[in-house]
């Protein structure tokens, strides 16, 4: 199976990401991320592939902040 390409998008231009991403996004580990992603209700399940709405996400991470 071919590796997805990076299209060398800035992150904040992504609609979704996968876990390794948010990850980097968050500057946390894989495991973390896909807690806060799960936590926030930003999956989205595409056949076997898993993304995330980074714009859930960043609602989740405001409102915990309490922005």
């Amino acid at each position: 199976m071919r590796k997805t390409l990076s299209r060398g998008k800035d992150q904040n231009e992504y609609l979704t990401v996968n876990a390794d991403t948010l990850a980097a996004m968050l500057d946390c580990g894989r495991a973390t991320a896909t807690k806060i992603g799960l936590d926030a209700g930003a999956k989205i399940q595409i056949g076997r592939r898993t993304l995330y709405k980074v714009s859930i996400i960043d609602k989740y991470l405001s409102a915990m902040s309490g922005e």
